[in-house]
């Protein structure tokens, strides 16, 4: 029989779920309870955490900053893949829970802890990303995930709990949902988003404004890229947190990045999510631009096939798994060439490219112009075309005389 954790690093947010898990492990388990929080850009939200924490019984409390390691080594990667789940979802979760998870697995070694715990429930993709992290960097601690143990069997509960043992909570009837947030983009769930056939209240957004109450006159804006990875806007060269910082800004003004989508999750089921992501959103417009000009087109047609693989094992968890990491490599093989400028023009919620140029460019007029060139030999076409249509006039034949 396994002892009880002594002491456990939970994943903590301030959150509801976190809010009530980290008191009832104390309760259940009667052991110390280490809170961790990454600082991924949640801003005002992290300002209460520790002395919440510390309130509900918290031994010790870690806020870590995370956010220049959070787009360096997590979005930007993930970016240079063009990674979309599904057609729709860029990630924005997904991506933050292999870094958060890793970062709790260090807390962990520094504590003297023999456990970790997270809020995740038993029926989403969060419980998965989270517990393959553990098992891919630290599998000798034991894994504690009270969704899968406790008699709390819904969100009324864990209120009715919170309450009973004076936690303030961030859901309400006025907020009847769950929000995560980070800087590359804030998600809503639950509560009366689960009816997939109910619009999401207006009120909800908080990046975005509605596009049709976005400025009248749209925005011209230029990005710069090298190496497959965004270093300027407008000119001026920035950091990464500084850059996505903006793009949230200027995108978020213009009503750039919603997405509203019923998803698979990876455990079975389809869930409804809400997505604001406004400079996600303008980044991979851009990029996809670029590469328009810089890759070949075998290397580009190979690159996307692998997309969609590329998304889901973010999607699923496996961002430490084998697989991930060498389709990464590919992945950043690829974007060497991707350096130059797009310009952009934001409207209404859309993002229209109005312009692209690159040092790496393969594009070239005097193959690809209309008017006359002394480059390319038109007649030439005929043979490739001849060549390439004599499979089908075979079996076309064969077809005719049967």
């Amino acid at each position: 029989m396994t002892s009880d954790p002594k002491r456990v690093v939970l994943a903590y947010s301030g959150g509801l779920d976190t809010s009530v898990i980290l008191r009832w492990l104390i309760e259940r388990y009667r052991c110390e309870v280490v809170a961790f929080c990454a600082d991924l850009g949640q801003g005002e939200e992290l300002i209460p955490v520790r002395d919440k924490a510390m309130r509900t019984g918290a031994a010790a409390v870690h806020i870590v900053d995370l956010r220049e390691e959070f787009v360096r080594d997590f979005i930007f990667p993930m970016l240079r893949a063009n990674a979309v789940y599904e057609g729709a979802y860029l990630l924005g979760t997904s991506i933050a829970r292999p870094l958060i998870a890793r970062a709790q697995v260090e807390i962990a070694a520094k504590e003297g802890a023999d456990a970790v715990a997270h809020g995740a429930t038993g029926k989403g993709n969060d419980q998965v990303r989270f517990e393959l992290t553990y098992a891919a960097l630290a599998p000798q601690l034991r894994v504690i995930a009270p969704w899968r143990e406790w008699e709390l069997t819904s969100r009324t509960a864990l209120i009715e709990f919170a309450r009973r043992h004076d936690i303030p909570v961030p859901v309400t009837v006025e907020r009847p949902y769950s929000t995560d947030r980070n800087l590359f983009h804030i998600s809503y769930e639950g509560g009366i988003l689960e009816d997939p056939w109910a619009e999401p209240p207006a009120k909800m957004f908080q990046l975005t404004n509605d596009p049709e109450a976005a400025p009248d006159v749209p925005l011209a804006l230029e990005i710069a890229f090298e190496r497959g990875d965004p270093v300027a806007v407008d000119g001026e060269r920035l950091g990464g947190v500084a850059l996505l910082t903006r793009l949230n800004r200027l995108g978020g003004e213009h009503g750039i990045g919603r997405v509203d989508l019923v998803e698979n999750r990876f455990v079975g089921m389809k869930s409804r999510g809400v997505y604001e992501t406004p400079g996600g959103t303008i980044l991979h417009v851009a990029r996809r631009a670029l590469e328009s000009l810089t890759l070949d087109r075998e290397v580009l047609h190979l690159r996307d096939s692998l997309v969609l693989r590329y998304a889901e094992m973010i999607y699923y968890g496996f961002w430490f798994a084998p697989e991930r990491q060498l389709l990464q490599s590919l992945v950043d093989e690829c974007a060497r060439d991707v350096t130059g400028s797009v310009r952009l023009k934001l409207y209404k919620g859309t993002v229209a490219v109005t312009g692209r140029r690159s040092p790496r460019s393969l594009y070239r007029t005097d193959f690809a112009t209309f008017e006359a060139d002394t480059v390319y030999r038109q007649r030439d076409a005929e043979g490739f075309i001849n060549l390439n249509a004599l499979r089908l006039k075979i079996r076309a034949l064969r077809d005719r005389t049967v």
